[in-house]
């Protein structure tokens, strides 16, 4: 029987945003500080974007376009004028230095750069650097330019299911960042996905709350919260402010909102005794680390049954497991270190190191196969052969399924470490330290021994008040941990390095303790 396969055209993202603001036009889209743009405002603008970085800048469908900006309406905007053009939105962290910024415009091949008016010495860098970029412009003089494109109509661009849309830059804990390419098809994917997922029965005029940077995960959240018509509220400080998230989630009467473990964990302990309005809540989304399980229940404790987490990567967009509101529990009968169940439409299997698959409980590669999955990295072949494996897509962290289907992560590949010829994964200690009410933060590394190869050294922060006492954590570890897995070397921080998206940073931490010569092989 012959088969006539269907055309790949699929829907441009942007027309997510056409649709809702033909639905809605006076509805709420984005609030950030006194600024309100309804639906029909917000599509206006962007398309006087697309038309103002198309005419004036030349940017053509398949262009490349680098942005580095903190959170604003711009830079929410410039992704769908990318979507729109059917160029390719390369969002990176605003507080990435002018070197590496550079780095990225030249991998990338960006054609433009724009940039908040902060960041004037990163174009110098990237002008330097790629001799392809044809503009850099700041946010303050684009949004000049588009004043004369206003009102004027500019049409979706036609495209294909594997059409880039967005290069996701990785976080690149070794080396240079790789460039994860992510398609229409596939976003359209994840976007049904999430509303599936993560925040199912959420509804049109309802309002999410922006905390964590638009040029990563939380911006591929946000498109979901366009397809559904919800409102998008943007927090006004410049800097991480757990009272004013609280005040919005109570004024905007906030239903969702993403963020990562480390802020969540700031945002429920702060003003401990005080009393917030967050009854509206049903949706706090955490990913892109995992949760400790003392932070778990203390924001179970103060928020309600309305946690969800998500496990996944950029080059999954984030869709490989979730554990929804219904399946966190403070009891005993909780799966301790679970990250969920499989995402909707996504397969996800443990290997052993040939890529045979292992029964439950033994520990291997995490690897998936699914929709949401990248279509390879930028301009790096090399890195995308080695990403797959008979059509399975290695993610390079380190769990076991149980007999349920449930998903563990034990590490990534890379923190583990080998102590007298055993496996240690830093999770499980780190667990163990966090779980001490006196312990804030912790991230336990594997350094040289000359004895055991391998040995394990843990930095703790304390919480305000407590005395640094070693030997008195040492003890109330030794009834938990097996011996061989104590951290040989423990030290006491004031606080952990954090990445742009409010992980903490072990390459960085690594090279603190190298800076303060901690490190055994430096003293």
């Amino acid at each position: 029987m012959s088969v006539t396969l269907a055309s790949e055209r699929v829907m441009n993202l942007a027309e997510f945003l056409s649709q809702t603001s033909r639905r809605d036009p006076d509805g709420l889209a984005l609030v950030w500080g006194e600024l309100r743009l309804s639906w029909a405002v917000l599509d206006a603008r962007v398309s006087a974007m697309a038309l103002h970085l198309a005419r004036d800048h030349g940017v053509q469908p398949g262009d490349r376009l680098l942005v580095q900006s903190p959170n604003c309406n711009q830079l929410f905007e410039l992704m769908f004028a990318c979507f729109r053009l059917g160029a390719v939105y390369v969002p990176v962290n605003f507080r990435l230095m002018p070197q590496d910024v550079a780095k990225l415009a030249k991998s990338s091949g960006a054609v433009g750069f724009v940039h908040h008016s902060d960041f004037a010495d990163h174009a110098t860098a990237c002008r330097e650097a790629s001799a392809g970029l044809r503009f850099c412009t700041e946010i303050n003089i684009l949004e000049a330019g588009i004043a004369a494109y206003q009102d004027q109509p500019c049409p979706n661009a036609p495209v294909l299911r594997d059409t880039p849309c967005w290069l996701f830059y990785t976080s690149g804990t070794t080396g240079l960042p790789k460039g994860a390419i992510l398609t229409h098809g596939q976003m359209a994917f994840v976007i049904n996905n999430h509303l599936c997922d993560l925040m199912p029965g959420l509804m049109h005029g309802e309002t999410a709350l922006v905390v964590a940077p638009l040029s990563h995960g939380a911006g591929v959240h946000h498109l979901a919260m366009v397809a559904r018509g919800v409102t998008s509220v943007l927090s006004d400080s410049p800097r991480f402010d757990a009272a004013e998230i609280w005040r919005l989630i109570a004024q905007w009467r906030v239903v969702t909102m993403f963020t990562v473990p480390t802020i969540l964990k700031m945002i429920v302990e702060a003003d401990p005794d005080r009393t917030f309005d967050s009854s509206a809540l049903r949706f706090v989304i955490y990913a892109g680390a995992p949760m400790y399980r003392a932070d778990q229940i203390r924001a179970l404790n103060r928020l309600g049954p309305v946690l969800v987490q998500y496990y996944g990567l950029g080059e999954v967009t984030g869709a490989i497991t979730v554990l929804p509101p219904h399946l966190h529990s403070t009891g005993p009968d909780f799966r301790t270190g679970t990250c969920g169940l499989p995402r909707t439409g996504m397969l996800i299997e443990v290997q052993d190191a040939s890529g045979q698959a292992l029964p439950p409980g033994e520990t291997g590669e995490i690897c998936v196969i699914g929709p949401a999955v990248v279509a390879g990295y930028h301009d790096n072949p090399t890195a995308t052969a080695a990403a797959f494996r008979g059509g399975w897509f290695r993610t390079g962290d380190l769990g076991h399924m149980d007999a349920g289907g449930y998903l563990y992560l034990t590490d990534r590949a890379s923190d583990m470490f080998i102590s007298g010829g055993s496996n240690i994964y830093p999770r499980e200690i780190e667990e163990k330290i966090l779980a001490l009410d006196h312990v804030a933060e912790c991230a336990v590394l594997g350094v040289p021994d000359a004895r055991w190869g391998e040995a394990g050294f843990a930095i703790v922060v304390l919480r305000p008040g407590v005395v640094p006492d070693e030997a008195a954590l040492r003890a109330s570890l030794a009834g938990s941990l097996a011996s061989y897995k104590l951290p040989r070397h423990i030290r006491f921080f004031e606080a952990l390095p954090k990445t742009g998206y409010g992980k903490i940073s072990k390459k960085d931490l690594r090279q603190e303790l190298r800076r303060r010569g901690f490190l055994p092989e430096d003293q």
